[in-house]
């Protein structure tokens, strides 16, 4: 009854094709996470018009399971800082996200969130909202298109499901 050594053990594309899979915890929660992004409903300006569109039939960001804009911080994981934050929102806006629960991630949508736009020199505009938060997706444009914000949102999905090809940040 000699065993053949070699053939003893499966190769991990073998057992694939029977239906076992090895995998960790960790890449099934973040699997998980990249199809259930639930944004926070939060505009400051004209760009939250465009990221209203994206949900509308026409564009259809439910098709990708997004389509669930939260009221509140704490039940939402994306905030989508859409438009021009100033220095008196600012306070607010952080509050805001330090309300989220954990992991949370940052989409930038538009010019003035990305870098202040064309008050960038004003007395009353932060200078791109990433001075205040960490941001993961910057969506430029003034306004971007419901298109960008969907591509973003598909982005910040790979950006989940894949966190070591992504280098690490300071907050």
């Amino acid at each position: 009854m000699g065993v053949d050594k070699e053939k003893q053990y499966l190769s991990q594309n073998e057992l694939e094709e029977k239906g076992i899979l090895f995998t960790s915890i960790d890449k099934v929660l973040n699997w998980a996470r990249g199809w259930s992004l639930w944004p926070f409903q939060f505009g400051l300006a004209c760009c939250a018009i465009e990221m209203i569109c994206a949900v509308q039939a026409r564009y259809d960001l439910s098709r990708f399971g997004y389509e669930v804009f939260r009221n509140s911080p704490r039940q939402a994981d994306v905030m989508i800082v859409a438009g021009t934050v100033t220095h008196k929102m600012a306070p607010s806006v952080q509050r805001l996200y330090h309300q989220m629960a954990e992991p949370r991630w940052v989409i930038a949508l538009g010019n003035c969130a990305v870098s202040g736009g064309p008050f960038v020199d004003s007395y009353a505009v932060v200078a791109g909202v990433d001075k205040i938060l960490p941001v993961d997706v910057y969506i430029p444009g003034c306004p971007p298109r419901p298109e960008a914000l969907i591509h973003g949102m598909l982005q910040l999905k790979e950006k989940v499901n894949n966190p070591a090809k992504v280098r690490l940040r300071k907050i």
